[in-house]
């Protein structure tokens, strides 16, 4: 039997307009969504301004403001520094000399590098040949699931932890479909053939299908259809809990 296609357009679209993005429902009918338009643009390129200096000098002073609790009046007050000079610095627009530097730092509690600090941060990167991941163990491990960390990047600049993994199955793999972690996770298959269950619902799951999911729920494969599978496990959480 065909599968059902549902098509839902919002009223006054015009037959020019592109095609709604389509998802696949639980009971593996593909419906068209609506989604509210996403924000950030991944091919995008940060404004240079965020490596000038006074850009790093300005997040720093108003992270430690802010961390104190005190507003810009208050840093005003007790650094003899103009509103308005104190919003240029905060926003980058201005280049501090080193005696308001001296001044900020006595009433900010730190000392003058620490404004530096943004500026001369490494942003690190991870790079793993074909083959070297590093084999981790996890709680799917004794069911027979193999997990190859491709990459992993502790404290960073964006409060996110991620680690992907190279999941593999084999004939003496078992089903172990109650997984519950905090984060977000996506998976995207290479080989093979499984059901992958989340909560209460099941998807089939090919080469080349992908799931993204709250994993906060219950999830896992519930039927190993065809082995060996292979397929990429992305969870993200925030630094400071456990995944």
């Amino acid at each position: 039997m065909a599968k059902k296609t549902t098509d839902t357009k919002p009223s006054g679209v015009s037959a020019q307009a592109k095609p709604l993005p389509k998802s696949v429902s639980a009971d593996g009918r593909t419906v068209r969504t609506i989604r509210a338009p996403l924000t950030q643009n991944p091919h995008a390129v940060r404004d240079t301004r965020e490596k000038v200096l006074e850009v790093a000098i300005g997040h720093e002073v108003r992270a430690f403001r802010k961390k104190l609790g005190i507003t810009v009046a208050d840093l005003a007050a007790a650094t003899d520094i103009s509103l308005g000079m104190l919003s240029k610095i905060e926003n980058g627009i201005t280049s501090p000399s080193l005696t308001t530097l001296q001044a900020l730092s006595r009433a900010l509690g730190v000392p003058v590098t620490a404004f530096f600090r943004r500026f001369e941060e490494e942003r690190a990167a991870v790079f793993v040949r074909a083959g070297e991941g590093v084999d981790v163990e996890r709680r799917g491990t004794r069911a027979g699931h193999q997990y190859n960390l491709l990459g992993h990047i502790g404290a960073n600049t964006s409060g996110v932890v991620v680690e992907p993994y190279l999941i593999t199955l084999t004939e003496d793999s078992d089903v172990f479909p109650t997984f519950q972690h905090a984060g977000m996770e996506f998976l995207y298959m290479l080989e093979g053939e499984v059901v992958y269950r989340h909560g209460s619902n099941l998807y089939p799951m090919k080469p080349g299908d992908s799931l993204f999911f709250d994993a906060d729920a219950p999830h896992g494969p519930e039927e190993l259809t065809q082995l060996p599978m292979r397929y990429l496990s992305i969870i993200c959480y925030p630094q400071n809990s456990t995944p």
